[in-house]
């Protein structure tokens, strides 16, 4: 099989690490192809929105895997905008990477992939837009994955500790879920096994405040955590603030009924002390 991958981000270049054996060739765009940190196996092309090299183009008309982590824009999808034509013209398994913050607020209740999304911000309503133009383009058939908060080697808790920039704000009755980079390598391989199309959560098993998880590694490194900051009064940037305005508890049980994914990182304690004991923060 032939991989290409659209946006060769954190979470895309550790699937490649994970499970790159399986594909007898790989390419992705980038914006930078100067930054070749980790892609030393990957065939790097150039990816700004500007006219698209023909080389581009064609490892997407012959990528029999498309793994798109491309966010979108105002404008729509940047990867659709661009190869619209090509992969309007194919059939290849299409892999799209959202984020379940399309189902907004919840007041921390449970939802899953049948709960109808209903964001409130406009990068989350883009969100949705993409999830259904990557639809329509694969006729139904494209694995839309929705992915939690993100953690890994190098973006996680005990790093943020580490460099001093980790903070406890705190906002009653708020929880999140995440998910550990290996998880999502695994539920994107997943998705590609699977026939036919769908929207799987691809999160952990127990949504938490997140100054439980701060505090989780505190702990770990025997240190002090940060003092508490009241979400009222803390100052954040717009952005930052945004990311509180959505309350739920996501279920996996989709993910793991329908594409068989076991997480081997099943709550932020299991993610996190499978990255300290691998030498995290130390």
């Amino acid at each position: 099989m032939r991989l290409f991958i659209l946006g060769l981000g954190y979470s895309a270049r550790h699937f490649v690490r994970k499970h790159g054996g399986s594909f007898s060739h790989i390419a992705g765009t980038v914006r930078d192809p100067a930054q070749r940190n980790g892609l030393a196996d990957i065939e790097v092309h150039a990816f700004s929105g500007e006219p698209l090299a023909r080389e581009t183009i064609e490892q997407v008309r012959d990528a029999d895997v498309l793994v798109v982590s491309i966010p979108p824009g105002s404008g729509g999808d940047p990867a659709i905008t661009a190869f619209g034509d090509v992969l309007a013209a194919g059939r290849r398994k299409i892999v799209y990477l959202s984020t379940i913050g399309v189902y907004g607020d919840h007041g921390g209740g449970w939802v899953d992939e049948s709960t109808p999304p209903q964001a409130t911000l406009d990068r989350a309503r883009m969100r949705v837009a993409a999830e259904q133009a990557w639809m329509d383009i694969a006729h139904g058939d494209a694995a839309i994955l929705r992915l939690a908060g993100i953690y890994g080697p190098g973006r996680n808790a005990l790093a943020t500790l580490r460099a001093g920039t980790a903070r406890c704000i705190i906002k009653p009755g708020q929880v999140f879920n995440r998910i550990h980079v290996d998880d999502i390598a695994s539920a994107i391989m997943a998705a590609i096994q699977h026939k036919g199309g769908g929207t799987w959560n691809v999160c952990d098993d127990e949504p938490a405040p997140p100054q439980d998880v701060i505090a989780y590694a505190a702990k770990l490194m025997g240190v002090a955590p940060p003092p508490e900051e009241a979400f009222a009064t803390a100052e954040m940037s717009a952005m930052a603030r945004s990311f509180y305005a959505s309350s739920a508890r996501v279920s996996n049980a989709r993910l793991k009924r329908e594409l068989g994914v076991a997480l081997v990182h099943p709550t932020y304690r299991h993610g996190l002390d499978a990255l300290w004991h691998a030498g995290e923060a130390r």
